[in-house]
């Protein structure tokens, strides 16, 4: 499905799931039987595999690149891939499944087009997956193709496909995400990972390689969704005096002519040109990094950002939704760092106002959050920040928090809330 828009011919998934359903393993033999594999890599998964006494060919080492993986054969980290057909390009990343990895698949599927969900058919849907899929869905992907694996297993027989339809069909739409297409699979053997196989013959779907050739894509980057937004990244100060604005352009294309409000100052002004290493640009579309030359002297810096209407909102109070992955819990009066697009500030937990239940997908009154809990908060900021709601925008629409001793990334947040019930 060519396109003239590069960031809809390349398409972004992750994979997600409980541990133990063969996420790992499916996208092994997806890169194998697609042939994207070189002779050495192949070599270096043999010799693992023969170290761990797993055979031949263990395919989940396809993906699991940190020899720490490999030797206690789980996946600790997304591990991103690339691939390609005659139809079009893929990023892959292969998100882990254990509880305490949580914070890595919520990275993998942060932008994601797309989440491949992998569900062991004689296991059913688990606790853990149902985390994964609220997460992604909380993370702005909207459609979902489900691998039901290790049908040879379950002889291939229909009821247990049919009950995985059943449930991810009712998660779906708990999550107001697109009913997801199940394709039934073996990652081990290969039936309908890249070719249609004869092994369920009710099955008349895609295989799974079909359905990512045919899955829309470009919807992590809100094209379409709100107006033009670029966060100002780097000044270029010219010799001549003259400064100018460089930064990744999101939400709707960028030309010359367009008026633009600067944020948060509020001044309003015109895109002169647009150019980039190799010259102007008439258009510069979504995902594009520019430098833009405005009409009118600004006092724009690092973390501005000029955007076009509909314009974002301007605030130093935010309610937001947030993934927290602290080992400590996450409670009101808390400081930490907020990173949103270019812009560094601090920020104070305000209010907990509940949790997230996975399970029944309902909003529980709560005043903490524990690892690995999804939660709605509120955040005061010392400085404005500038945000869309997260499902117009998904790069302007979300933040981390970070703890200021020791710079690691606690929480992901997005901004807005999920619209669950409250229990």
């Amino acid at each position: 499905m060519p396109t003239d828009n590069p960031v809809m011919d390349l398409l972004r998934f992750a994979t997600v799931g409980s541990v133990d359903d063969g996420k790992s393993t499916l996208i092994g033999r997806l890169l194998v039987d697609t042939r994207q594999l070189f002779d050495d890599q192949l070599e270096a998964v043999a010799h693992a595999s023969v170290n761990r006494g797993v055979g031949d060919l263990d395919l989940s080492f396809v993906t699991d690149g940190l020899r720490a993986e490999r030797e206690q054969g789980i996946t600790i980290d997304v591990a991103y891939r690339y691939a390609a057909t005659p139809t079009r390009k893929f990023i892959i990343a292969d998100c882990p499944g254990h509880v305490q990895y949580t914070r890595n698949m919520a990275t993998g599927a942060s932008t994601a087009d797309l989440a491949l969900v992998v569900v062991d058919a004689t296991a059913g849907l688990k606790e853990q997956t149902r985390r994964h899929v609220c997460i992604a869905a909380l993370l702005g992907v909207r459609r979902v193709i489900v691998a039901a694996n290790k049908m040879d297993l379950a002889e291939w027989a229909r009821d247990p496909y049919d009950e995985i339809v059943a449930d991810v069909t009712q998660l779906a739409a708990q999550l107001d995400i697109e009913a997801p297409l199940v394709v039934p699979v073996s990652a081990l053997h290969g039936d309908y990972v890249v070719e249609p196989s004869d092994a369920a013959p009710w099955y008349e779907g895609p295989s799974v390689l079909g359905a990512l050739e045919a899955a829309p894509a470009g919807g992590w980057a809100g094209e379409g969704m709100v107006g033009s937004r670029l966060p100002v990244q780097w000044v270029l100060r010219h010799p001549t005096g003259k400064r100018t604005y460089a930064g990744m352009v999101d939400g709707a294309a960028l030309s010359p002519g367009d008026e633009v409000m600067l944020l948060p100052e509020g001044i309003r002004t015109t895109v002169r040109r647009v150019a980039t290493a190799d010259g102007d640009l008439a258009v510069a579309p979504v995902g594009r990094c520019v430098d833009v030359d405005l009409a009118d002297d600004t006092p724009a810096g690092r973390g501005d950002m000029l955007a076009g209407a509909p314009l974002p909102e301007v605030t130093d109070r935010i309610v937001a939704t947030v993934c927290w992955f602290g080992e400590e819990p996450l409670t009101t009066g808390q400081r930490f760092r907020v990173k949103h697009t270019t812009r560094s500030t601090v920020g104070f937990i305000e209010h907990v106002d509940s949790v997230v239940d996975v399970n029944n997908l309902t909003l529980v009154d709560g005043d903490s959050l524990e690892a690995n809990d999804i939660g709605i908060v509120t955040i005061t900021t010392a400085d404005p920040l500038v945000v869309d709601p997260y499902r117009s925008n998904r790069i302007t629409g979300s933040f981390v928090l970070v703890d200021e001793r020791t710079n690691a990334t606690l929480a992901g947040a997005m901004v807005g809330t999920p619209g669950f019930a409250r229990h």
